[in-house]
């Protein structure tokens, strides 16, 4: 499941304000931001026996950590619906992701052209899906093809992903009254999660099967991992020692090995640190008590990474020094993984945002320009206008009001996409305004 957005790439100091609810106005048009062509990265796992043992761990286990005894997946063809209250942007999003899954993954999956689908999304009010999934922004059902389905079976074995030896129907349930973009990333990894592994790893860098949520579309190794998946040398029923014996031969590498486990006290103090429940102090001791563990346990990847940036991203508005000093270590570790790239252009953006409430106006753009490439090329627009929006601010405090007001009119079609709707732009711009120490914009 994906879980709501707790991350900086949408906070300007030390909170993070809630996805937004959509309120068009009467007139509004669709919303639309083109980001070029999809994402298509190379699958970079170092070597295939890591790859294996990512595959592994992430087939036969979910997100509570409860293990999974079988292997399974959709045999034959699968077809795709939308139902509910769709929102504009979802059918072209869902092509589009379609379309990558065709080609980069090489399943065989289209749109449902009547009848009954293999997996139907259905689109709901936010609050009656919190009522079923407290802790979830979107998730995915076997067995069912509607949330009315769901709630009479919820609680029995048909809806228990630990029975199913064979996927023969999924239901993925989003919310109606949210952001563009945040109904995108559900489709990508609801859908994903659908089709393939159930568990999501904090040590993958360039995954979405990960809750630390800086990727916001399924990368070269997600596309690897649902290849992988979908081989004609697996089958839904075979045991984990049957599936790894097979994965040298689809991945081109040695035997599986073990993969370094994450104590659940790191996954708990991560979780409490990026909460929204208790004072900030709690969680600041949270990020550090995360910090320790990540050390102890002698990582050097994504997770001491994200341990460094939750602590700096706490620190930033009571003690500077230190949070950059805490980015600086985090940036030096991203900066050695695989689809690090994005996780810079995050770091960048709490740098560039705290640069301009340092008065350091051309560092705050500079940091923006070296960012807005790559957060474009992963096709972030709640990111890339938050860093256009910085950018437009800095121009404002250097005397160019004309580039400023140019900017933020080009960032507006991103921003509603990200945001979700025109209230919500116009306070990151007020956020962003008092951030440099200037009145909010209207």
């Amino acid at each position: 499941m994906r879980l709501p957005i707790l991350l900086a790439a949408l906070c300007l100091v030390a909170a993070c304000a809630p996805p937004a609810q959509v309120s068009k106005s009467p007139g509004q048009p669709e919303v639309g931001v083109g980001f070029g062509l999809p994402s298509r990265f190379a699958a970079s796992a170092g070597g295939g026996s890591t790859l294996a043992g990512d595959f592994m761990d992430l087939s036969f286990a979910m997100e509570s950590g409860r293990t999974l005894d079988v292997f399974s997946r959709f045999e034959g063809p699968v077809t795709v619906a939308l139902a509910g209250t769709v929102p504009p942007t979802a059918p072209r999003d869902l092509g589009a992701l379609i379309g990558r899954l065709r080609a980069e993954a090489g399943l065989d999956i289209k749109p449902a052209s009547g009848g009954g689908a293999t997996i139907t999304i259905e689109f709901a009010a936010r609050s009656d899906l919190r009522r079923l999934a407290p802790q979830a922004a979107c998730f995915v059902v076997p067995n069912v093809s509607s949330l009315a389905e769901y709630r009479r079976l919820r609680g029995s074995a048909a809806v228990d992903w630990a029975q199913v030896t064979r996927r023969e129907r999924a239901a993925i349930f989003i919310p109606s009254d949210t952001s563009p973009q945040e109904v995108r990333d559900c489709l990508h990894e609801e859908l994903a999660q659908a089709l393939g592994p159930l568990n999501d790893l904090y040590r993958l860098s360039d995954s979405v099967f990960n809750d630390d949520n800086f990727h916001s579309v399924l990368t070269g190794f997600d596309m690897a991992i649902l290849r992988a998946y979908y081989s004609p040398s697996l089958a839904s029923g075979m045991m984990r020692a049957e599936v790894a014996a097979r994965l040298p031969g689809i991945l081109g590498g040695g035997a599986v090995g073990a993969q370094s486990s994450t104590p659940a006290e790191w996954t708990r103090s991560i979780e409490t640190a990026l909460g929204k429940k208790g004072p900030l102090a709690a969680r600041q001791d949270a990020a550090r008590r995360a910090l320790d563990i990540a050390r102890g346990q002698g990582w050097n990847d994504g997770r001491l990474g994200f341990s460094h940036f939750a602590l700096a991203r706490l620190l930033a508005g009571t003690n500077p020094q230190r949070a950059m000093d805490e980015f600086a270590r985090a940036a030096d570790i991203y900066s050695r993984h695989p689809g690090g790239e994005v996780h810079l252009a995050h770091i960048d953006m709490q740098l560039s945002a705290m640069a301009l409430a340092g008065g350091l106006t051309e560092q705050a753009i500079r940091l923006a320009d070296r960012a807005i490439p790559v957060v474009r090329r992963h096709e972030n627009a709640a990111l890339l206008a938050t860093l256009q929006l910085i950018k437009a601010e800095a121009l404002e405090q250097l005397g160019d009001a004309r580039a400023a007001a140019a900017l933020r009119l080009d960032t507006q079609p991103l921003a509603r996409y990200g945001f979700g709707s025109d209230s919500a732009v116009r306070a990151r711009m007020r956020d962003i305004a008092a951030v440099a120490g200037r009145a909010g914009n209207g």
